[in-house]
């Protein structure tokens, strides 16, 4: 979708106008102005609709009198001074659900609004990035839409709002990365896999100036994977470690902040398989290795001033006759031993390699890994909340504000130190380590288990958002399918704590 921000409104536009309409039907300057030239069919309309401005109503008008445009969308505001940019972009996306398969033109009439929680400008911007998200769609692969299936709504501007073209330049960046993240969370598993996800991320990582390592196999087992090769063995897609590197601080010393993500293109379970039923969904059990990907492009994007590495473990997991098999014992990384109990705990034993091989390669001081690790998560927290884990204070509150700040909201889990009632549920008779332990607090031994492999004076913090990176009901800027959650929660961190 194109969007634009012209200075004035063209009364010649015969698409869409989008209005906006305060608590107790307050018209804004543009609404008023559009409600004088209908001749008070506004007005009538949102009597006949028991429209009151409410934050979030929408009504509808066809063929307005008085006016070139062929609809008018009222939006709901409510209270103008608590319109913040989270409510501009759920406004936003509600326009965009509304019109996309109706209208292919649409303008946002924001003239001379005033009162709201942050400048016009700015409203402006967020109105848009939420329109701009809501109206992704990944359709790559439907051959048979009928015309009235098919998306219209091509272009929105937004006018009345000086300088909201800069201040949407930032967002643009990250609603293209979170839109990555979507393509990649929705492609199937027989279009991406370790070698196809590292290609594509290389190719749309280098022109931004991002730094691209790719490890192949044969590397990984030179300097001792173990745990991540472990779970690779059974298929016949080969694994791929990719680093990204962005430094906009003009330093090459400076210290980086490290973001890892677990890449399992698809996880049939291995050895220790999943019921069939539901199956399919495992394709976006890679969201966190999406997600780590799409912030690093949009910090690359908006030329982020500081220096950030993401590290994307990559693999496949599957139950051929070489597969890793329940009881084996693995070597990992950092030289511990993992008893694998179960091959369906595969996530942690990827990111345990991963997280040791960043710690080590780029030595950061805070560190945190996104994954698609339990369902245990999804049981505790259902769909609306990732699951946070440290053991630092101050981590916790950093992360849970850029997430509240973001939408992409946290909640945090209990986590104990190592040599914990917690940490010794993952205790092995035999080996350093199990990689499961008891059904309950399933996504807490998980957390327990990587932070094992934390290295002294790292601040560490393990998101997992199992139930986050796929919704089956469209949300306020998301459609069903893909959210891109993540890119904006790590870049809003980024933002907020790392940036000169």
């Amino acid at each position: 979708m194109n969007i634009d921000f012209p200075s004035a409104l063209d009364p010649a536009h015969t698409g869409t106008r989008i209005l906006l309409v305060g608590e107790g039907a307050a018209l804004t300057p543009g609404a008023a102005a559009a409600e004088a030239a209908s001749g008070g069919q506004l007005g009538r309309a949102m009597r006949a609709g028991a429209f009151s401005g409410r934050k979030g109503e929408t009504l509808e008008i066809l063929a307005p009198s008085g006016l070139a445009a062929d609809r008018l969308l009222l939006l709901g505001l409510g209270e103008p001074a608590k319109a913040d940019a989270a409510l501009l972009e759920e406004l936003g996306g509600k326009a965009a659900a509304a019109l996309q398969l109706k209208a292919a033109s649409a303008v946002a009439d924001l003239t001379d609004l005033s009162g709201l929680a942050l400048p016009v400008a700015e409203a402006a911007a967020h109105f848009a990035l939420g329109a701009r998200l809501r109206a992704f769609r990944q359709d790559r692969y439907r051959t048979k839409l009928k015309d009235d299936e098919k998306p219209k709504l091509q272009a929105l501007a937004i006018v009345g709002a000086a300088g909201s073209a800069e201040a949407y330049g930032p967002l643009a960046s990250i609603a293209q990365a979170v839109e990555f993240t979507r393509e990649l969370v929705t492609e199937p598993a027989n279009r991406l896999y370790p070698e196809s996800f590292a290609m594509r991320v290389r190719e749309a990582a280098e022109p931004l100036g991002i730094g691209v390592t790719i490890l192949d196999e044969a590397e990984m087992r030179a300097q001792g994977f173990g745990c991540l090769l472990g779970v690779a063995q059974g298929s016949a897609r080969p694994p791929r470690l990719v680093a990204l590197e962005w430094n906009g601080t003009g330093n090459p010393d400076a210290t980086p902040v490290a973001f890892v993500g677990k890449g399992v293109t698809f996880d049939t379970g291995g050895i220790s398989i999943k019921p069939a039923a539901g199956m399919e969904d495992m394709k976006w059990d890679m969201g966190g290795a999406a997600a780590v990907a799409g912030a690093l492009l949009a910090l690359a994007g908006r030329r982020a001033r500081a220096r950030v590495v993401g590290v994307l473990g990559l693999v496949e997991n599957m139950p051929d006759g070489n597969a890793q098999r329940p009881g084996d014992i693995v070597t990992s990384l950092s030289g511990q031993t993992v008893e694998v109990i179960n091959t369906d705990a595969e996530g942690r034993l990827v990111l345990a390699d991963a997280m040791w091989w960043t710690q080590q390669t780029f030595r950061p001081k805070t560190m945190v890994d996104l994954a698609t690790l339990t369902g245990a998560i999804i049981i505790a927290l259902g769909h609306e909340y990732a699951g946070l884990f440290t053991v630092h204070d101050d981590l916790a509150e950093a992360l849970i504000a850029a997430g509240k700040a973001s939408g992409d909201r946290l909640w945090r889990q209990p986590l104990g130190e190592v040599g914990s009632a917690y940490d010794k549920l993952t205790d092995s008779a035999i080996a350093d380590m199990k990689n499961v332990g008891p059904r309950e607090g399933g996504s807490i031994t998980a957390a327990q288990f990587l932070q094992r492999f934390v290295q002294e004076g790292v601040r560490w913090a393990h998101l997992d958002i199992a139930g986050t990176v796929w919704k089956t009901k469209p949300g306020p800027t998301h459609d069903k399918g893909a959210t891109g959650f993540g890119v904006r929660l790590l870049d809003r961190f980024v933002a907020a704590h790392f940036e000169g």
